[in-house]
Formats: structure tokens, sequence, C-alpha cells
């Protein structure tokens, strides 16, 4: 892998917390068009690692870098995400009242401040945008329905249309399918993938089956550092993480 290829790159990352190290000299490597898995038990380390990435938490130690020449630990929240870094929490936070539609218009890159918001039609470029964005999410047949009425996995779905409504180069996932009927984890699999073939994408996740669904390259994370990586399979044979996180 050369160096223009490399999306994010982390190296030597330490965090600390009342004496508690909750990143251990982590590194990671994310190439551009890549999509991650990350997986470890509670406490490894993982929303940690989110955090710092996205300027919520300054490491003590350790370089973040995205793309070749950004420092990240120079920048504040705002600054990140307007670079293309888009998170989501593990908790779906929707506009409840709103539509379907007016939630992804809302999260449009673009000027959304709330007068604006409010009172602007949205133009055909913007419409085509979100029309792409409920293709891509699965919910074109629930544009008028209001934001608060969807089913627990349709509001996560929601909620990644709107991140990808402010096109980032890299989205950050914080257990997607928690709480999701099979049918729906299924889905969001295949809309990963789709998502993958354009965007970066890492996914933090405690379900395996979810895991193995993706098909990715998995990072195994334990007390802040990185314990394992590689296929979903390399990861499950190794006697390490067996002990650590699969085994209990």
């Amino acid at each position: 892998m050369s160096e223009a290829d490399t999306l994010l790159y982390l190296d030597g990352v330490t965090v600390n917390f009342d004496g508690f190290r909750a990143l251990n000299a982590l590194s990671l490597v994310l190439e551009k068009g890549e999509m991650r898995a990350v997986i470890g038990p509670n406490g490894a380390g993982k929303t940690t690692m989110m955090d710092v990435i996205t300027g919520r938490t300054r490491p003590d130690t350790g370089k973040v870098m995205f793309g070749l020449d950004t420092d990240l630990t120079k920048l504040d929240e705002p600054a990140i995400a307007a670079l293309g870094i888009g998170r989501k929490f593990q908790k779906p936070t929707v506009f409840e009242p709103h539509s379907v539609w007016d939630n992804i218009l809302l999260a449009l890159s673009g000027d959304r401040r709330p007068r604006f918001s409010l009172w602007a039609r949205e133009t055909a470029e913007e419409k085509r945008r979100i029309e792409s964005v409920l293709e891509t999410v699965r919910l074109k047949d629930q544009r008028d329905r209001r934001g608060g009425d969807l089913s627990h996995g349709q509001k996560q779905w929601l909620e990644i249309g709107m991140l990808l409504a402010q096109e980032p180069q890299l989205l950050l996932l914080d257990e997607p399918v928690a709480g999701m009927t099979d049918a729906e984890t299924e889905q969001t699999a295949e809309l990963l993938r789709e998502i993958n073939r354009t965007r970066s994408v890492v996914v933090v996740e405690h379900d395996m089956a979810f895991v193995r669904a993706l098909d990715v390259k998995v990072t195994v994370l334990h007390e802040g550092s990185v314990l394992s990586d590689g296929s979903i399979d390399h990861v499950s044979a190794d006697p390490r993480v067996i002990e650590v996180y699969l085994g209990r």
C-alpha cells in the first residue's frame, strides 16, 4: 500500500482518563475506499478511538492523520466534520416531528441555518440528492412519514442517510445494528456494502453475524491497543481473541 492510498492513520495514540489508559499506543491504518470492522470487549477503547478521530477527545501522545497532511489533533469537532468525517452514534437521533424527506433536507451539506432551512424550497439539485440518499438507505417509500413514526431500524437508516447527505469521505458508525431485527440487520449489511463503493467506512460492532456478513478486514481492540487483525476467520481463530472476547 502506498502512502497516497492512506485515508486515516493513527500511530502510537495514547489516552489516559484519571489514571485509566483508554488507548494504549494504538496504531491503525485505513485505506481510501476501505471498510473496516472494529470489535472487542467493553472498555477495549472502541468509543475512545472514535472520539479521538472526531476531535471529541485529545490524545496524550501519538499522531492522528487524515490523508497525507491533515493532523486531526489540531482541529476541533466542527472542523473535522467539515473535512468529510461523519459519525453516527449508537442511539439514533433524528428530527422526530419532521418528515423523512425534511430530515435529509436539513442534513444536506450547504447553508442549513434554521431560518434558511425552514423557509427555502429545495433546489432541483437538492431534490435529486435527497432522492438518491433515500434510495440508498431504503426509505424512498417512507419519505412523507414523520421521523418519530419509523421503526428503530428505519431510524438508524435515516440517520445514516443524514450522514450521507453531508457528503462525507469517511463514515464512523457505532453499533449500527443494535436493536435491529434479523431482516433489518441483513439489509444494513447490504446498505453498508453499497455505501462502501464510494466512501470509506469504519464500523464498531458487537454482532458477530453482522461483522461476518460485511466480509471485511476486522481489527480487534483490547485494553486500548490492537490485539489482532485480519479476516473474520483469522481473528475468530486467534486464541488471544477467543480468550478475551469470543470465549465469553
